[in-house]
């Protein structure tokens, strides 16, 4: 059995069909309130003063003992003059950095229920969208990248970007796939430029392509794309199994899990992680590893005491604590020895590909695949960080793949993703040095968000009540009482 069709057996339900495994299965309306909570940029400037600034600029430089003005949201200086009456952060024995930004994670709110309703229907269970990003900005996420939006998802970034929700930018990916009932479907050249189309006059900043579309359709989108100048990234379809190279050509512009390359790896041997980093270098193609998700479907796979033991799970929606634990798709479908042993090898092998990857200079930033069970917002980021570095990435070039590179991509480096004079300030304040440990990016003392700041007191107020909510919940959210039909 090849090593791709040992991969569809084992995980095409990981990531075919998406997060509504996560979500799926209700059919009455559990509705809870939308927040509408007021928020304004402050106009008064902010001093942050002798503080260790690491700009992540590409010159690498870091200040020492620099003052950053922030003003209506923006700097305004670095170590110039401070405006009478700004108030001012003593930065001193801490860090600040550019704010961190999570490229692959999806929402609960990307897939509807029931299972038998169309997927853009209105939902019939309803997310309060401030707790949703609050995990995000309390881990100083200020930029995701959603990738399997739907309409709601449109809403939800014109509630933050207006200030009516308190989270990071959010940009938006389009699923386009093939032989499929529902969603985007283009099964022909002639569909897929017109799905094409469709995302961009929709509003949404991206295509992503899935595992079902046909060699000729795939060809398409990237064409027409192309031609719209709207970026495509996601899946390596299938059809391009004995013939991965012609999948790679200008204008495939990230593929969007290490996995989607070791699925062609029949041994998972380094000379496969270095061909396959020449691929995506040949094509001007960039990498998200997101070897977070990998390693807790390999953990899940195993056994579900990781996932339970989890404080984190707290911050996440009670329905998603409870089908993690109670209908663990992983731990119920996958947990026979052969594919535990076929995760494990696979997690140590994008080990090897992340560094055939630097090695070859192809781009890579980070991304999470939050709502992969076990996978948090927000603090996975964090976990995929250590994961980069422990395969061999600098601190450096880790910070890079989370702050300058996605913004690179996304192509908002002119406003964000650096701390320079002019740009947006989203930042994290830090208490102690990521360039000597990238764990210490959890370390946050502070959050600006389009020069807003949050204080860690302010952000620990917003989780606790959260975790407070959720945890109330629990039993309304039993999935166990939950009738499924």
């Amino acid at each position: 059995m090849s090593a791709l069709r040992f991969y569809r057996m084992v995980s095409k339900a990981i990531f075919a069909l998406g997060i509504w495994l996560a979500v799926t299965g209700l059919a009455f309306i559990l509705v809870q309130p939308v927040s509408a909570r007021p928020i304004t940029h402050n106009d008064k400037a902010i001093a942050v003063e002798n503080v260790s600034l690491v700009p992540m600029t590409e010159d690498g430089l870091v200040i020492e003992n620099a003052t950053v003005v922030i003003e209506r949201g923006r700097i305004i200086t670095i170590n110039g003059l401070i405006p009478k009456g700004a108030k001012r952060i003593n930065g001193e024995g801490k860090w600040l950095i550019p704010g961190l930004m999570d490229m692959h994670i999806h929402l609960p709110t990307d897939e509807q229920l029931p299972t038998q309703q169309a997927r853009y229907d209105p939902p019939v269970v309803h997310f309060d969208t401030q707790d949703i990003m609050t995990p995000y900005i309390a881990n100083g996420v200020t930029q995701i990248l959603n990738m399997d939006a739907v309409p709601s998802a449109v809403g939800q970034r014109n509630e933050i970007e207006s200030g009516k929700v308190l989270g990071p930018h959010m940009a938006l990916a389009a699923v386009v796939d093939g032989r499929r009932s529902e969603g985007r479907i283009a099964n022909n050249p002639s569909d897929a430029r017109q799905m094409v189309r469709d995302v961009q006059a929709e509003g949404y900043n991206f295509v992503k392509v899935y595992w079902r579309l046909d060699v000729e359709t795939f060809l398409a989108i990237i064409d027409e794309a192309n031609k719209r100048k709207i970026k495509v990234l996601g899946h390596i379809p299938e059809a391009f199994e004995g013939q991965l190279d012609k999948a790679f050509i200008p204008g495939f512009g990230m593929v969007a899990h290490a996995e989607e390359f070791s699925k062609h790896s029949e041994k998972f041997e380094d000379a496969d992680a270095v061909r396959f980093a020449r691929l995506a270098k040949s094509s001007g193609t960039w990498v998200t590893p997101n070897l977070t998700a990998m390693r807790w479907i390999a953990s899940q796979a195993r056994s579900l005491d990781e996932v339970k033991a989890n404080p984190q799970n707290a911050y996440m929606h009670p329905l998603l604590q409870s089908k993690w634990i109670k209908a663990n798709h992983y731990n119920r479908d996958l947990s026979k020895p052969t594919t535990v042993a076929y995760f494990d090898r696979m997690v140590e092998f994008h080990r090897r590909f992340v560094r055939a990857l630097k090695a070859e200079g192809v781009p890579m930033v980070t991304g999470s695949d939050t709502l992969v069970s076990g996978v948090v917002s927000g603090f996975s980021l964090h976990d995929e960080m250590e994961l980069l570095a422990g395969a061999g990435m600098t601190n450096a070039e880790v910070l890079a793949s989370a702050t300058r590179l996605p913004a690179k991509w996304l192509g908002v480096d002119g406003d964000r993703g650096t701390i320079e004079v002019g740009k947006r300030a989203d930042l994290v304040l830090l208490d102690a040095d990521p360039l000597a440990n990238i764990a210490n990016s959890r370390k946050i003392a502070g959050v600006f968000l389009s020069g807003r700041y949050l204080p860690r007191k302010t952000l620990d107020v917003m989780m606790a009540d959260l975790a407070k909510r959720n945890t109330a919940d629990l039993d309304r959210f039993d999935w166990d009482k939950l009738p499924k039909e």
